[in-house]
Parts: structure tokens; C-alpha cells; sequence
């Protein structure tokens, strides 16, 4: 009688939830080799001519050299390019933004945070981002568009005036590229400590439950 209320039990039970498509999952993971790639080897480009008086160790630059980090950076860009048209145009046709990322108000970015630092903000529920993390997506998601055109017209500031113009000349554009790659690294060190306290939801960015 036992073994039949066990099965049964278990043939009743209900499915557990997707929180991440298999689309997401591959996309997320595919940015992340792009976004480390990019950002090493932007290093290495950063160290043959420095903005600030500092440099940065050749341990954790990719490339080797200025020409050897350039081929890294223009085969990362290209698949950051693509992945992040793909990711933005079934984002948007999906409603996975819409659902994901709004509304964001400054009452509720303001409340979540204070119940981060105090340690009370609930991650039980991992279909729902808070406010934080709807600020801190979106915001990464126009930071991400401003570093490929900042990018774009450094490689071509003559070809791309127009965009080189934008950003207020070449050299203006270097530094936006570079307190933009900052600002992302700055949220992937944030965004690693989070998935190390919440395990789970590392898992469900792995296989998707």
C-alpha cells in the first residue's frame, strides 16, 4: 500500500517550473565567454596606451600583445554583436523584457535595497526579478549598447564620423568605452557574488529549473 501512495504521489506531482528558457540560458552563457574575451583583451589594448597611470597585470590580459589582443577583440566583438541582436530582438518579441525588467520605480528600487544591505530581500520566488535586479539588467543592457557604439567608433573614427562626433571626438569616445567596460565589470563581480549566495539561482541558469 505504501509503495502505490509513493508512486502515486510521485506521478501526481506537479512539473517543476522553467524560470529560464533554453534560449536565455544559451544566450547568457554564450555573452558571458564573449563579454570575458572582450574584456581581456581590451586590456591588453588599453595597456599599449594607457588613459590613466596605471596598467594592467599581463596575467589576466588576453592577446599578448597589441596586434594579438586586436584579433581577440574584433572575433568577440562580432559574436557579442550578434548574441546581444538575437537576445534584444527575442527579448522584445518574447515580452521577456516587459514581464522581466518593468516597472521600475524609485519606491521600489529604494525598498529593495534596503532590504539587501539589512539581508531581508526574499529570492524564493526566481520567475520574479526585484527592483534591484530590474535596475541593475536594464541599466547593463544600455550600458552593453553604449560600449559597442563607443567601440565602433574608435575602430572607425573616420569612416563612422557621425558616431565618433556623438561621443564628442575620438578621444572622448576612449574614455566612454573605458568607464563603460568598468561599469561592466563592476556588475559581473556583483553579479557572480549574488549567484554564489543564492545557489539556485545559478542552477536555474544552468538547466533552466
Amino acid at each position: 500500500m505504501s509503495t502505490l501512495a509513493v508512486s502515486d504521489e510521485h506521478a501526481t506531482a506537479t512539473p517543476t517550473k522553467v524560470i529560464q528558457p533554453a534560449w536565455v540560458r544559451a544566450l547568457h552563457w554564450t555573452n558571458a565567454v564573449a563579454m570575458v574575451l572582450m574584456i581581456m583583451s581590451g586590456w591588453q589594448i588599453y595597456n599599449a596606451s594607457p588613459l590613466f597611470g596605471f596598467t594592467f597585470p599581463p596575467s589576466i590580459t588576453l592577446g599578448g600583445w597589441l596586434g594579438g589582443a586586436l584579433l581577440w577583440h574584433f572575433a568577440a566583438m562580432w559574436l557579442l554583436m550578434v548574441n546581444g541582436l538575437i537576445y534584444l530582438a527575442l527579448g522584445l518579441a518574447t515580452g521577456r523584457f516587459r514581464k522581466k525588467l518593468l516597472p521600475i520605480t524609485p519606491a521600489g528600487v529604494i525598498s529593495d535595497t534596503k532590504a539587501a544591505l539589512t539581508g531581508k530581500l526574499s529570492h524564493d520566488d526566481l520567475s520574479k526579478y526585484n527592483y534591484v535586479q530590474k535596475l541593475l539588467y536594464a541599466g547593463i543592457i544600455v550600458v552593453g549598447i553604449v560600449i559597442v557604439l563607443s567601440g565602433l567608433s574608435i575602430w572607425k573614427p573616420v569612416q563612422l564620423q557621425w558616431l565618433t562626433a556623438l561621443f564628442g571626438g575620438y578621444d572622448v569616445a576612449r574614455y566612454v568605452h573605458f568607464i563603460c567596460m568598468a561599469v561592466i565589470v563592476a556588475f559581473l563581480v556583483v553579479h557572480v557574488a549574488l549567484a554564489v549566495l543564492v545557489p539556485k539561482s545559478l542552477r536555474a541558469m544552468i538547466i533552466g529549473r
